[in-house]
């Protein structure tokens, strides 16, 4: 292993530890593990260091995506142990972890529309193909500008600061791995968008930010979240949602 990539790894290793506050889950892991379908992108809310650059450069929750490749909707108790997702790590690269790896964070479930079976086992064929590749460190570079959470910058180069290089790390931590997936299946996350830009000025800024996105394939996870061909499922209303069955407490807060 060269200088630089034992650099870039370290330099991962820190990225990956926990930084601060913890957003918990708001559903229970037994229903996250019934609701969630073979095909289904998981967005995370994650903790770590990197992750908090990442939702403070996207102006997201979302710091992290994976794409459920097998669910346990039909088991008489679901488990999040008996579900499988396929990710792309910064230090591990391509691999398959548990829905339990997720299940104490944040998640929302962003389900594509129209799919049939052979198409989705095609998009997971694809995927698990990826499995195993690791990603190159040694553009350090690629890595380093998550050292600096919070950068002062205008929102708008904010997306360009993730974007900036086209090293390994980058791909992997932009979530284009899950883009690419879908992809190579044809299935569009976000749209085409035409307009006159002489007339709608103020749409500028988001016109360049998909133009770029589509020319690099550098996507984020909101862009899942934020797509007009993925349905937010969330575990809770799916399941039967009765507002009338809730006991409140009679003791107010100060």
């Amino acid at each position: 292993m060269s200088l630089l990539n034992k650099i870039g790894r370290g330099l991962a290793a820190y990225l990956d530890k926990p930084s601060g506050f913890i957003q918990p889950s708001t559903c229970k892991p037994e229903l996250l593990a019934s609701t969630i379908r073979v095909g289904d992108v998981l967005l995370v809310d994650g903790s770590s260091r990197i992750s908090t650059a990442i939702k403070f450069l996207t102006q997201s929750t979302w710091s992290h995506a994976a794409l459920c490749i097998a669910d346990d909707s039909k088991s008489t108790v679901p488990n999040c142990d008996n579900v499988t997702l396929v990710e792309a790590d910064v230090l591990d690269g391509i691999r398959t972890v548990s829905l339990s790896h997720y299940e104490h964070l944040d998640t929302r479930i962003c389900r594509p529309v129209g799919l049939n079976d052979e198409e989705i086992d095609n998009a997971i064929g694809f995927a698990l193909a990826q499995v195993g590749y690791q990603y190159d460190m040694k553009n350090v570079f690629d890595l380093m500008r998550y050292l600096v959470q919070t950068p002062p910058v205008p929102i708008r180069w904010r997306r360009k600061m993730i974007i900036l290089g086209s090293g390994d790390p980058t791909r992997a931590i932009c979530s284009s791995f899950i883009a690419q997936t879908f992809q190579s299946i044809r299935y569009p996350i976000l749209p085409d968008i035409f307009f006159d830009k002489t007339k709608h000025s103020y749409n500028k800024a988001h016109y360049n930010e998909v133009l770029q996105i589509r020319h690099h394939t550098l996507f984020v996870p909101r862009d899942f979240d934020i797509s007009p061909y993925f349905n937010i499922v969330k575990p809770t209303l799916d399941k039967g949602f009765d507002p009338h069955v809730i006991k409140w407490s009679e003791h107010q807060q100060s």
